[in-house]
């Protein structure tokens, strides 16, 4: 078991994310396979969620496309990332922000977090 645990925090350590929680709205440049070509896509939403530790670890993205909601579980681990970019810090008092699902309009704002200097 101490073997597998090891591995793990070797993989996590060489993906080199920022620190970002259920709140933030972040840009996820990810690698995208069609046939023999590929290429590199930015899917950027607020983070609903975190789920999970170590190489399991997923987190779930939610933006508007038109007036449709699309949610995206990517996980942490995944070589596929090429970089995660934080562009706003949310001020949120869940861990899971589900309710967000629901909501349209101004009531689908998040507070942002202020920056102590």
């Amino acid at each position: 078991m101490d073997f597998i645990k090891e591995l793990e925090k070797e993989i996590i350590a060489e993906n080199n994310l920022p620190d970002f929680k259920s709140g933030d709205t972040i840009t996820v440049s990810y690698k995208i396979k069609e046939g023999t070509k590929e290429r590199i896509q930015q899917f950027q939403g607020v983070v609903i969620q975190r789920k999970g530790s170590g190489m399991t670890e997923t987190f779930t993205i939610r933006k508007m496309s038109g007036n449709v909601g699309v949610e995206r579980i990517i996980p942490v681990a995944s070589p596929l990332i090429e970089s995660i970019k934080i562009n706003k810090k949310g001020a949120v008092r869940r861990a899971r922000i589900f309710y967000f699902r629901e909501r349209t309009g101004k009531s689908a704002r998040i507070k942002e977090k202020r920056a102590v200097v």
